[in-house]
């Protein structure tokens, strides 16, 4: 059978598959990762991996102990309990959710219900279920400021959810224009359903919302009747002091949903995240309830042995990832200091390059920072950039649905020494030399 024309067998036209499967916001992470493969000398500020440094493989055999351990001693589950909870299908909600929800109260300042929280298959899963449940039928709408995480924009594609932009400043979304945002949609016959946000040290952009600000969301979003979307990767990464509460935390209405994950803060490869769900149902029960109701048609159930390592993991720290990562904080603050310092050498004022167009943000903590150019910085500018200067960075245009930053480029600093910094700065600078 030939579907395609042309040789015997199966062939199937893109055009026949979910739009999805073209479209450039599922395509970009395939693109950084073929062109890092094949410079694999360049000096990387592409990639959003969380510093490796401090993994111990022998650590992870500790972890499963502590958590059977808990499951005999602290939850009264016999060896038949514990060995079945290991090794066989899972509650589909998870079994590590009153550990998070200890880990929330501990390091957030936020009091929720364990069965108010589902554990999902990385955060990104989180994402795509909340977003197939609002989705109703073509008149549903989501919002998101732009620049946006491009995962929440390929899970909006997933399942046919349209996202509506909204502006970001450097203090974060601009609440103003959301508002504005939601009306004109209402006054196009569409129904708002929520707003994606982060607001601390935001991925691509590391803007961070002032208090003020977070609170002027949550009465926006109770006046006009939408969801807040709340992804919370990074606040942990923080310059030291007091930080600033979480939308949750200030959340008295239940419109917040809160995203959450253990990839930034334990490790990327047990895809373990979460999402806090504890709005009401009409019918009974909660939405975290309903969310995994389409969780056990996705993936049944979050791997057991990565829980029982991800629940090891809190028990060892106290139920604290700030605790558990403040070694790595250290780096990441390290390392935005030396982004920063090296880009000022560089491009700023009395540097050799000064008045070059070259200009950058200045995040508080986070692992990411945004540099504009003058220049056109899109993907063929990256291969150019790879194979003459040996530097890869993230085109920023891909976190616009490929609508804007062209001239942008989000530099990531989280697995790199400050010696890889510096030298990459320079390859940057040379970059800019050839094109200015």
């Amino acid at each position: 059978m030939d579907l395609a024309g042309g040789l015997p067998g199966v062939r199937l036209h893109t055009g026949a598959l979910h739009a999805s499967t073209s479209d450039a916001a599922l395509t970009s992470m395939t693109l950084l990762n073929e062109i890092a493969g094949r410079f694999p000398d360049a000096v990387s500020f592409a990639a959003g991996r969380p510093y490796e440094g401090f993994y111990d493989v022998a650590g992870l055999g500790r972890h499963l102990d502590t958590f059977e351990r808990h499951l005999r001693d602290e939850v009264g589950l016999d060896p038949e309990a514990v060995r079945r909870t290991f090794f066989q299908y899972g509650r589909t909600k998870g079994f590590i959710h009153h550990l998070i929800a200890r880990h929330l109260e501990i390091d957030e300042q936020l009091t929720v219900e364990a069965e108010s929280v589902l554990v999902t298959t990385g955060c990104q899963e989180a994402m795509v279920l909340v977003l197939r449940a609002l989705r109703t039928d073509a008149r549903d709408v989501v919002f998101a400021a732009y620049p946006a995480y491009v995962g929440f924009l390929g899970a909006t594609r997933l399942v046919d959810m349209p996202v509506r932009s909204v502006r970001e400043g450097p203090d974060g979304i601009d609440v103003a224009d959301l508002e504005g945002k939601i009306q004109q949609a209402r006054a196009e016959g569409l129904r708002p359903r929520a707003c994606y946000v982060v607001p601390d040290f935001a991925n691509p952009s590391g803007a961070t919302m002032p208090a003020a600000d977070r609170r002027r969301l949550l009465d926006l979003a109770e006046r006009e009747n939408v969801l807040l979307l709340e992804d919370n990767p990074y606040s942990l990464f923080h310059p030291g002091g007091e930080r600033l509460p979480t939308l949750k935390s200030l959340d008295t209405g239940q419109r917040v949903v809160y995203f959450g994950s253990f990839a930034k803060t334990a490790f990327a490869g047990a895809r373990v995240g979460y999402v806090v769900a504890d709005q009401s149902v009409v019918d009974g029960g909660l939405f975290a309830d309903e969310l995994a109701k389409l969780k056990s048609m996705l993936t049944l159930n979050t791997s057991s042995v990565a829980q029982a390592v991800i629940g090891g993991i809190l028990l060892e720290n106290g139920c604290s990832m700030e605790r558990a990562t403040v070694r790595e904080a250290q780096v990441y603050r390290g390392n935005l200091r030396a982004v920063l310092t090296a880009l000022e050498e560089q491009f700023g004022a009395g540097s050799p390059m000064a008045g070059s167009g070259v200009s950058w943000n200045t995040p508080r903590g986070g692992m990411f920072a945004v540099v504009t150019l003058p220049f056109r910085a899109d993907d063929a500018m990256l291969e150019y950039s790879a194979s003459r200067f040996g530097v890869l960075w993230t085109p920023m245009h891909h976190f616009y649905a490929g609508d804007g930053g062209f001239h942008q480029i989000r530099l990531s600093f989280s697995v790199l020494t400050p010696e890889q910094i510096r030298l990459g700065i320079d390859r940057l600078a040379a970059l800019v030399a050839d094109h200015t």
